[in-house]
């Protein structure tokens, strides 16, 4: 089950759809402390509605995962960057209303902004980094969700579970790595190795913030990145074999570009984004 990739079309119920996502490829497999959970939170002005992980969705994904255990540590991450403060984006999209609404309940969710955090250096020899000085918090052992929306990129082509992991780069001027941004992609991914991956599709963007947006409808839940982000971009009617971000995850197995698909059919759910405008010679292979 480990390259098979749920598909479930969207009924108004987050937790259900969740739910239904995670059942198909499993089960959640050994929950630990902490547990990681990685939004895509890239702005803190979001015009459309659509381009910053609803907290919605981790609100399900963390009830679902406390129902499993109940005792479990649980901390949201991101990291500043160049197009946000993350404390500030954390309050204006009502992450810490639910990290207050949580405790309050008497469990143990918190916020965590990685650019604030204690840095180790990290036992990877990787395409780009040579044991680079990352958060301690996703280098020690932890189970780790990566919860994205779908979009298109002009550095990468698509954004989706893998390119979420960029914002766990703890420097606030993150377009240093821009022109490496493929293998930087690559080695956080091998690093982390995400234990589950969701792509809220309900709406996806033409831009990593727009403007355009295109009503798809489904979630797509699997284990590997690489081959979720593959069902992603072939709903989006791209081929993953051409983007070069996804080629290279398939080589450091990281998941397959061809992963069995669960639910509904990848036909049903289909529909045709344009191509990122101004898109990087790099994106493509």
């Amino acid at each position: 089950m480990l390259d098979s990739v749920a598909l479930v079309n969207y009924e108004g119920d987050v937790r259900k759809a969740l739910e239904e996502g995670v059942e198909l490829i499993g089960g959640l497999g050994v929950l630990r402390s902490p547990l990681i959970v990685k939004p895509n939170i890239c702005t803190h002005v979001d015009k459309t509605g659509f381009a910053v992980t609803h907290v919605e969705v981790v609100e399900a994904l963390v009830k679902l995962v406390l129902k499993e255990n109940e005792n479990l540590s649980i901390k949201i991450v991101e990291s500043d960057s160049e197009s946000k403060f993350v404390d500030e984006a954390f309050e204006k999209f009502e992450y810490r209303g639910l990290e207050e609404k949580m405790r309050s309940l008497g469990f143990d969710v918190s916020l965590v902004n990685l650019s604030r955090s204690p840095t180790v250096s990290a036992n990877l020899k990787g395409l780009y980094f040579k044991n680079p000085k990352l958060p301690d918090i996703i280098v020690r052992p932890r189970y780790f969700v990566s919860v994205a929306v779908a979009k298109t990129h002009p550095l990468t082509f698509v954004t989706g579970t893998l390119k979420n992991l960029f914002g766990l780069l703890p420097r606030k001027d993150q377009s240093f790595y821009h022109a490496h941004i493929n293998d930087v992609i690559v080695d956080l991914n091998r690093l982390v190795r995400p234990d589950l991956c969701i792509v809220d599709a309900r709406v996806g963007l033409e831009g990593w913030e727009g403007p355009e947006t295109r009503r798809i409808g489904v979630f797509i839940v699997g284990r590997k990145s690489a081959s979720v982000d593959a069902t992603m971009a072939r709903v989006m009617g791209f081929e993953p074999e051409k983007i070069c971000h996804l080629a290279k995850a398939e080589k450091y197995e990281l998941g397959t570009l061809d992963p069995k698909v669960l639910g509904m059919s990848l036909k049903s759910a289909k529909v045709k984004f344009s191509s990122p405008q101004d898109l990087s010679p790099n994106a493509l292979r």
